[in-house]
C-alpha cells in the first residue's frame, strides 16, 4: 500500500487534513478554557464558531477528496470514521459556549476550569494520536496515548459526580441547578468525544499493524 501511495503521491494528503481537524478541535478546547477562566472577559462565541466552521470545512474537504482520490493513506471507511469523530468535538464545545454565554449571569461562583483543563489535555492527546498515524502503526505508542485518554475520561466522570451532591443538598435555586448540570454534562460529553476519536484511532492502528 505504501509503495502505491508513493507512486500516486497521495500518502500525506489525508494525514494532513486529519491533523488540521485535530488542531481545530484542540483550538476549540483552548478557547473554552479561556472563556471560563477568571479574566476571560465577556462571553464571545466567535472563536468557537470559527473553530466549528473550520472543522466543518475540513470535514467537507476530506469527503470530497475521498471521492476524487484513487489511493488513500488509510482505508476509506477509517478516514470517514475519524473525520466524523473529530467533527463532533468542536460541535459539542460550541454548544457549551452558546449556553454558557446565555446564562453566564446566573453562574456566579461556579468553577468550570477543572473540567476545561481536562478537555484541553484530552484534545492534546487526540492531536498527538492523529499525528502518530503518519509515523506508522505503532501499537505500543498508541496504547499509551489511549490509556491517557481513558484516565482523563475517568477523572471527568469523577468531577461530574462531586458537585451534584452539593447542589442537590444545598441549592435553593432549582433553575440554576439545572443550568449548571447541563453545562457540566456538555463538558463531559466533549471529553467523551475526544475518547471516541481515540477509540477509532486505536482501532485503525490495530487493524493495520
Amino acid at each position: 500500500m505504501f509503495s502505491l501511495q508513493t507512486i500516486f503521491g497521495k500518502g500525506d494528503k489525508f494525514y494532513g487534513l486529519l491533523e488540521q481537524s485535530a488542531d481545530a478541535a484542540r483550538d476549540s478546547a483552548r478557547a473554552v478554557h479561556k472563556l471560563v477562566s477568571p479574566g476571560g472577559g465577556s462571553p464571545d462565541i466567535a472563536a468557537f464558531s470559527a473553530a466549528r466552521k473550520r472543522e466543518k470545512d475540513l470535514a467537507q474537504q476530506i469527503s470530497e477528496e475521498l471521492v476524487n482520490t484513487f489511493v488513500t493513506a488509510l482505508d476509506r471507511e477509517d478516514i470517514e470514521a475519524l473525520n466524523a469523530a473529530l467533527y463532533k468535538i468542536p460541535k459539542t464545545v460550541e454548544k457549551f459556549a452558546e449556553r454558557y454565554a446565555m446564562v453566564n449571569d446566573r453562574l456566579h461562583g461556579i468553577d468550570f476550569t477543572q473540567r476545561t483543563e481536562l478537555l484541553m489535555r484530552a484534545s492534546d492527546v487526540v492531536r498527538e494520536m492523529i499525528g502518530q498515524l503518519r509515523k506508522g502503526m505503532r501499537i505500543d505508542a498508541m496504547r499509551k496515548l489511549q490509556d491517557r485518554l481513558q484516565a482523563l475520561e475517568s477523572e471527568a466522570d469523577r468531577l461530574l459526580l462531586e458537585p451534584y451532591r452539593e447542589m442537590y443538598v444545598k441549592s435553593t435555586d432549582p433553575v440554576r441547578m439545572v443550568l449548571v448540570k447541563d453545562l457540566y454534562e456538555l463538558l463531559e460529553r466533549a471529553i467523551d468525544k475526544c475518547r471516541d476519536v481515540g477509540n477509532v484511532t486505536y482501532s485503525v492502528v490495530l487493524k493495520n499493524s
